[in-house]
């Protein structure tokens, strides 16, 4: 019996689908589908952007030790919000390592997780991410509605929101490298 090409054809699609669902190469092409889908977050003009109403969140450190998000007052700030289960956020963490490589000791960085510790160093380690851990503290007041994960902002040193975005986004591009720089110079 012989199998034709179209026959062959059709069993390597079916297998390269399946493989999307039921191997690892699955996770990592999804990954890459993500990033490359990924677009830059909009930039809200500082005439638009909504200020948030005070600094008074309690958060937690890698240590678990308590923190004020006070202590960034008068600073500009990246915040994201990651779960490590969840698939478009653990596309979107290489962006926001590549932001933090470029930024850090120049702005503040809450990279923030609702997760027990465990897991959280299971997934950082394994993904080589060295950006520095904030843990959520539930039922704790913060200075706007927290989103579902991924979602991310940019605040400026007067707390303005001049970056909102939920979803996936490009973190490590021109555009948001011009903002972050522009809002560093600013008095």
């Amino acid at each position: 019996m012989k199998i034709s090409k179209k026959t062959i054809i059709n069993i390597l699609l079916i297998a390269l689908v399946l493989s999307f669902f039921i191997t690892p190469l699955g996770y990592h092409g999804k990954i890459l589908l993500n990033r490359i889908f990924a677009m830059s977050p909009d930039i809200v003009p500082k005439t638009e952007a909504l200020k948030i109403p005070d600094y008074n969140w309690q958060l937690k450190d890698p240590q678990w030790e308590f923190f004020s998000f006070e202590q960034s007052k008068g600073n500009v700030v990246f915040i994201n919000f990651w779960a490590s289960w969840r698939l478009p956020c653990a596309a979107e963490l290489k962006g926001v390592q590549r932001l933090y490589d470029r930024y850090q000791g120049e702005l503040d960085f809450y990279i923030i997780t609702n997760e027990e510790r465990e897991p959280v160093q299971e997934f950082m380690a394994e993904n080589d991410f060295n950006f520095p851990l904030t843990y959520l503290i539930i039922g704790e007041p913060a200075p706007f509605d927290i989103p579902e994960p991924p979602a991310s902002f940019i605040l400026d040193k007067s707390g303005h929101i001049r970056v909102q975005q939920n979803g996936i986004a490009d973190w490590d591009n021109g555009e948001i490298y011009d903002l972050i720089d522009s809002l560093l110079q600013e008095e």
